[in-house]
């Protein structure tokens, strides 16, 4: 796969100009007309948004280390680079599009899958294999579960966000950057099969049970993309009206669900017939959603807004909300995780604004405890063979820390600090349950691995900010403890 870099056009005897004069005469080459992207991603607002203007202006006068992307100071002055990263803040004069023609027209076949053996061709347990997103410099690992050992690294596109997702089977993972642009990887061949750019900024994508269908989320346009599961040719676009927040497949439902973040709907769409329409149906919710979870039978969803002061439950056979739900603060459901305690489902949730998490009595979606922590949390993990929930405090100057849960007594029974000053976020354990899988997110950082019930360090790899790891097992099975 070709990297999707900051890569400058160089020109002689740079002139003083506008930031948009500026655009075109070192970025536009790479980046794009319009910014949507080329070469180099794409530079719209949607793209840069979780980049600070500090740091977009020390790319621009610096450039990425080992990268192509060289500094800018010596050919351009302190103020066209403050007005080069306001303009790459703002949208484009005429705003950035993206259709059916250029969808297509982005397709690439990589690999013939008809040529390449059906079976693995490496000696690690297929199940077992971790995706690793190394988001430093854009690359993905895949990792032996077993040995914890590298089988194969290659760049991806910029900015791979969502989490991967996998083939019912294992064998498939696909892959969605920022810009768009979806990703299949065989995991028997470790190779590229295709790619396509399905939008300019994308939120993340679902494959569904019977493995046939892809189905992409987008901001920019905001839409929904319906892919070919074998080869990702396009199948066909649906228009929302809104910017998606999230896609995901509900596999005993034989559907997709989508929150949408600027229409009080939530969307299933079935996928069970020889020839789905992808027709959605539209079931009403009291907010937008940004973040939701599903109950372990997939018959609720328990979503919010990020603006809203708690959280809803809708019950998707019938369509209705059924409950307000008061949480505090910034609720991240997306990575919330549930269990059973005293033969009773509960659910926790990290908290993205304050230093908590909410666990709830999933019958009655009444809360059990707040637990206070180190800081506001971003993720939380946990395994059916795991006394434990892991919980980072990724929000604030604790975020080198890491708490367990215990999760009968749901106190914290150890805080852990694997590499001081430096943030402990992302957890995943392996298929069996026995060795779990921490990220140092630094571009120093590494791959931690601990014994899940001795929790002394077994391995550590070096990785440049490995941002998140997923297990193929865990993950197909829909594991108690993972996110789906």
């Amino acid at each position: 796969m070709k990297r999707l870099l900051l890569v400058p056009l160089l020109w002689a005897g740079a002139a003083h100009g506008t930031p948009a004069e500026d655009y075109q005469r070192y970025c536009e080459g790479c980046h794009g007309l319009n910014r949507i992207g080329a070469t180099g991603p794409a530079l719209l607002p949607e793209s840069l948004g979780r980049i600070k203007p500090d740091e977009v202006r020390k790319v621009i006068a610096q450039g990425r280390p080992a990268s192509q992307m060289a500094a800018f100071s010596p050919q351009l002055s302190a103020s066209q680079i403050d007005g080069l990263a306001s303009f790459l803040q703002q949208p484009p004069v005429t705003p950035a599009t993206w259709n059916e023609p250029d969808i297509r027209g982005s397709h690439r076949l990589l690999a013939d899958l008809s040529q390449l053996p059906t079976t693995p061709q490496h000696p690690a347990d297929p199940l077992n294999l971790f995706v690793v997103v190394e988001s430093g410099d854009h690359h993905i690992d895949i990792l032996d579960g077993d040995r914890f050992t590298v089988l194969d690294r290659f760049a991806s596109h910029f900015a791979v966000h969502g989490g991967p997702k996998f083939s019912p089977d294992g064998r498939f993972v696909y892959f969605a950057s920022r810009d768009g642009w979806i990703s299949l990887y065989d995991l028997h061949n470790l190779k590229l099969i295709a790619e396509i750019r399905a939008g300019l900024n994308t939120r993340n994508l679902a494959v569904s049970k019977d493995g046939r269908w892809v189905l992409v989320g987008n901001y920019l346009p905001g839409n929904l993309v319906v892919l070919d599961a074998r080869d990702l040719s396009l199948v066909k676009t649906l228009p929302t009206g809104s910017r998606v927040s999230a896609v995901y497949t509900a596999p005993p439902r034989d559907s997709f669900i989508v929150a949408l973040k600027d229409v009080n709907e939530v969307w299933e769409l079935p996928y069970a017939a020889a020839q789905p329409s992808f027709e959605p149906r539209r079931i009403a919710a009291r907010d937008v959603l940004d973040d939701f979870s599903f109950t372990p039978d997939y018959r609720q969803l328990l979503a919010t807004s990020r603006k809203a002061g708690g959280g809803q439950v809708i019950d998707l056979d019938s369509g209705v909300v059924v409950r307000d739900i008061p949480l505090a603060g910034m609720p991240h459901l997306g990575s919330g995780t549930y269990w059973q305690r005293d033969g009773k489902w509960v659910f926790a949730t990290p908290n993205i604004s304050q230093g908590q998490i909410s666990v709830l009595d999933v019958a009655t979606w009444k809360p059990i405890k707040q637990i206070p922590t180190l800081g506001p949390g971003f993720f939380m993990r946990s395994h059916v063979r795991s006394r434990y929930v892991w919980s980072d405090v990724f929000f604030g100057p604790d975020n080198d820390a890491i708490h367990l849960i215990d999760k009968q007594t749901l106190e914290i029974a150890h805080t852990l600090r694997p590499v001081p000053g430096k943030t402990a976020a992302h957890v995943e354990f392996t298929r069996d349950g026995r060795y779990v899988l921490l990220s140092i997110w630094a571009t120093d950082g590494a791959l931690i691995v601990y014994d899940s019930q001795t929790l002394k360090e077994i391995k550590r790899l070096p990785m440049n900010k490995p941002s998140g790891k997923y297990n193929v097992g865990n993950k197909i099975e829909f594991a108690e403890g993972t996110s789906h």
